[in-house]
This record gives structure tokens, sequence and C-alpha cells, in this order.
């Protein structure tokens, strides 16, 4: 019998016509919580895996891929990044990234599902690396949105990361006009944002273009860029943008570089100034679409990705 008969498979769907299987060795821990079916697999390639409703968040193996090119981007543009506000973030690994710079002096992180949190710090150790025990923080349950409504708080830098958005879930009216526009006004003079915009893959485009549009009505630079998540599949959008001026497209590898030995003394393996190039460089047919591309996701027009 053959290695792959042993397993169990997770067909993680892209549309209805297209998806990514996984070999799954067994399922630590699952349940529906109160916003969200939750699920811990180990897969054969990936190892631990966190998925939510059906949908891979990150893996064990190349999570390094996808914090370190959310985080550093956004934490670098800024000159001197003291608070930090993150949304989202179950597993810990983005508090984990942002940690690694020693200017950051408080960081919130606010996750509207308690379980996923808690069962992430049980079996997802390697993800968060002790970063919830680390006095400089700060954990809240609740709506990231209602909160950042009602606070008078400023931060230099937020990092948006949740799943993708959709209809049942509790995450779609954090991607719209009205949610960045709250976003900006708790953000300090050079405040930078950077947040997953789903995926680059070729005909599935709708949620990095409209992400991006929708930025661009509200903040003065807004720069998109990508990688590529192998657990994921496909290749993965992000977007940054800054109340600032600083455009992360027109920084130098040099620079990057050199802001990297100055400010992150932790290792990183993924993110560096040839990276950040290459990051921020994206394919001809994807420009072209983001040119085309005028969707603008509002809280009554908002925008689902497929479930």
């Amino acid at each position: 019998m053959s290695e792959s008969m042993n397993y169990k498979w997770y067909l993680d769907l892209f549309s209805p016509h297209e998806g990514y299987m996984h070999g799954v060795k067994s399922i630590p821990f699952a349940r529906q919580t109160q916003f969200q079916r939750m699920e811990i697999m180990e897969t054969g390639s990936y190892g631990r895996c966190l998925v939510l409703d059906g949908k891979m968040q990150s893996s064990e193996f190349d999570e390094f891929i996808y914090h370190e090119a959310l985080v550093h981007p956004a934490m670098l543009m800024h000159p001197d990044p003291k608070r930090v506000f993150i949304v989202g973030g179950g597993e810990g690994a983005t508090l984990r990234e942002v940690l690694k710079h020693p200017s950051v002096e408080f960081s919130l992180m606010v996750d509207i599902d308690q379980e996923v949190v808690e069962a992430c710090k049980t079996y997802l150790p390697e993800m968060h690396a002790g970063a919830f025990d680390d006095p400089r923080i700060r954990l809240e349950y609740r709506d990231a949105r209602a909160y950042l409504e009602q606070t008078s708080d400023v931060y230099d830098v937020i990092i948006i990361d949740i799943s993708e958005p959709v209809e049942e879930g509790p995450a779609y009216l954090l991607y719209t006009k009205e949610f960045y526009e709250i976003v900006k006004r708790r953000l300090s003079d050079h405040g930078v944002i950077a947040l997953q915009a789903g995926t680059t893959a070729v005909g599935k485009l709708l949620n990095y273009g409209a992400v991006t549009q929708t930025l661009r009505r509200v903040f003065p630079v807004v720069a998109p860029y990508h990688a590529e998540i192998p657990s994921f599949g496909m290749p993965w959008g992000f977007t940054l943008a800054t109340k600032g001026s600083m455009d992360p497209r027109r920084v130098p590898p040099s620079q990057v570089d050199a802001a990297i030995a100055a400010r992150v003394p932790a290792p990183l393996s993924y993110y560096d100034g040839e990276t950040h190039a290459g990051m921020f460089c994206l394919p001809k047919h994807i420009r072209a679409y983001m040119k085309r591309e005028d969707r603008i996701i509002e809280d009554n027009a908002p925008l689902f990705s497929f479930h």
C-alpha cells in the first residue's frame, strides 16, 4: 500500500472548479466556535496547520513566509514604530514578528475568537514562540472594528491579519472603505497599515484588486505586493498603505537590508532587500488588472470570497 493511502485528505477549495489537497495524518483539535469552524490538522507536507471555515490559514513549515511578508515591510516603512495594533492574528505569529522590533513598546492584539487563540496557544506553540507572554503585549477578545471606533488611542502600525471575507464569517466588515477610514484615524502621522488581501492567482484577482482600490480612496500611498505561500497552493496578495509619503516600491534593496540590520536583531528567514524588491514587482497581467478594477468595498456593498 502506498503511503498516500494511509492519509485522509483535506480539500481546500479555491472555487467550485479548483482546489488543493493536503494529506492529513491527524486532527488534534476541531471545534465549531461561536464565529467559525476551527481545525488544527497534522499534514504530511506542511506539519500542523490552522484551518478556519475550511480555508488554510497557516502551516508550521511555511508560515514564516506569510508572516514576515505581512509584518516587516510595514514596520520598516515607519521611522520608529513604538505602538502596534494587530487585528486578528490568532496563531500569535504576527505578534511574534512584530515583537522582533525592539522599538516596539506596546502591542495590542484584538481577536474576536478567544477559542481560536486559546487552541493555538496549546497546539501551535512553534507559531507564537512565546509571544503571548511578552510584557509589551495586551490581548483582548472583542470586535476589532468596534474597539477602533470607540478608542482615542493612536498607533504607529496597524497589521490586519484576518481570514477571508466569508459571508457568514466574522471578517467581511473589516475590508470596507468605512473600516479603512476608521483605521486611518487611529494612525499616527507617519502611520502604516498592512493586510493580507487575497490570492493573486490568475482569474481570482477580484478581492485583491478591490481591496487595493478601496484603500486608494482612503490613503495617499497604497502599495500592493505578493508572495508565494506553498501551503496555500497559490500566490498570495498583500497591501501596504501609509499616511506618510514613504513608498516601499521606491526603497532600494540596500536600504531595506540596512534597516533590517539596524532595527531587527532577531533572524529573518524570508524577508530581505532582494525579496522586498521582488514582492513589490507585480507581473504585467496583475498590473493591468489593477488598472481596470474599479470595485470599491463598502459596508452596504461588501465583497465575499468563495466559500
